[in-house]
């Protein structure tokens, strides 16, 4: 099966990079900047929808790992491809970035952003810097599906 780019076909096989970006940056759009401030605006109680928040972050990272993953491996699997296989390097500092974000916000800051109060710590430090790589992992799938949708293989 073929797709139409242009002026030429290009097999499909050369575009499911372009759907995993696709769905790394729709989902973590979707869930971050949509479903997430939805639960704080619908549920009365903020620690219930802080709750939900936390399992849709949990979503969210897990698929920003696997994202980068995959197309860290579509990347190997350029090597030896000519421009194609040197193009692709372009991503990896972005896939590396996108997956190690996605890895500290679950095992680091999550786990701080749920028992702030019980400890003592800094709420707001916790959220901020939550935020801030939920953001960072948002610009990396950004970054990949734009390069990813304007190459020509």
């Amino acid at each position: 099966m073929t797709v139409i780019v242009g002026a030429r076909e290009m097999p499909l096989r050369d575009r499911w990079p372009v759907l995993v970006a696709a769905l790394w940056w729709g989902v973590t759009t979707g869930l971050s900047f949509v479903a997430v401030p939805l639960l704080f605006r619908h549920f009365g109680d903020p620690a219930v929808a802080g709750g939900m928040a936390a399992r849709l972050f949990q979503v969210q990272s897990w698929l920003s790992v696997a994202a980068a993953l995959l197309l860290l491996l579509w990347g190997r699997a350029q090597r030896g491809r000519g421009d194609a296989g040197h193009a692709s390097w372009a991503l990896l500092p972005w896939l590396l970035l996108g997956a190690l974000a996605g890895l500290v916000q679950e095992f680091g800051v999550a786990q701080k952003i749920m028992t702030a109060r019980q400890t003592g710590a800094s709420l707001a430090l916790w959220h901020g810097l939550g935020s801030a790589l939920v953001v960072l992992q948002w610009l990396c799938a950004l970054r990949s599906l734009w390069w990813l949708a304007g190459r020509r293989t």
